[in-house]
């Protein structure tokens, strides 16, 4: 029975209108830009505005993209982290070129690109792609969560069976923003009654909700392209996400992922 339900599934995502396969031709080429200039001697790093860095690498990438994307879907919005929001309508791709910047100037491994696309305000379809680290992840919705090197070698993602928080790992990113956002003892408090807490950082953690071998991730601090491809992927293998006061949407500027049974009691310690 269940090769019957995979079977079903993995028919589901090949046909999906070819945006997955497209997002997957788009990271192709992402991932050849940023592995190229990984670690580079002349690599160009700039401060932006919020004092984050910002690679030549990152802006390179995002111009890719939306070249494609002007080529291939003419007709839909893109919204990136380096240039901002252009077009407009019911399809919005959401980029970011390169999560975990401060990782990749330092020659650190954990970053990826990441590519969404927005329906009507739902995300359709997410794809991780960490070169450095050999790893994509990806989902489309109704199409279940997949990791592999591509889309015909892939292995299907499911979060862990774990109930209770003394028996789980939690992953996050950094103590920074929860002590901005007045919530490090709430943080420190949940670290505590969990089993085992690592900061793998990042998109990282929560991909690690979607395979199963982290139940809890929460971050406090997160835009909206930060979030979009992470929440189909994690929901497709059967986990939960919300913003840290429960919310499910990109608006709320953080984000929580779960096993699903571990949800409500995370939120609520996040919110004590």
């Amino acid at each position: 029975m269940f090769g019957i339900r995979l079977r079903v599934a993995w028919a589901i995502v090949q046909g999906y209108n070819d945006d997955l396969r497209l997002a997957h031709v788009m990271a192709d080429a992402a991932d050849d830009m940023t592995m190229r200039r990984f670690k580079a001697v002349d690599l160009k790093v700039d401060t932006k505005p919020d004092l984050t860095p910002v690679s030549d690498a990152d802006r390179a990438v995002e111009e890719a993209i939306r070249g494609t994307l002007r080529r291939a879907r003419p007709r839909d919005a893109v919204v990136g982290e380096e240039f901002g929001k252009t077009g407009w309508g019911a399809r919005s791709w959401i980029i970011d070129p390169i999560d975990g910047t401060k990782n990749y100037v330092r020659g650190v491994p954990v970053w990826a690109t990441l590519i969404a696309l927005m329906e009507y305000g739902e995300v359709v379809v997410g794809l991780v792609s960490a070169p450095a680290l050999g790893r994509r992840w990806w989902a489309a919705t109704e199409g279940g969560a997949w990791t592999g090197k591509s889309l015909t070698k892939a292995s299907r993602m499911t979060v862990s069976s774990v109930s209770t928080l003394d028996d789980a790992s939690f992953s996050y990113s950094s103590f920074s923003g929860w002590e901005k956002t007045g919530r490090l003892d709430n943080f420190v408090d949940l670290g505590r009654a969990c089993w085992r807490t690592r900061a793998y950082g990042d998109f990282w953690s929560h991909m690690m909700v979607a395979e199963g071998s982290v139940d809890v991730s929460a971050e406090p601090e997160l835009s909206p392209w930060d979030m979009a491809a992470l929440t189909v992927i994690v929901e497709e293998a059967g986990g939960v996400w919300t913003d840290v006061a429960g919310v499910k949407g990109l608006e709320g500027g953080s984000l929580v992922c779960t096993n699903g049974t571990l949800h409500d009691e995370v939120v609520r310690r996040l919110n004590a």
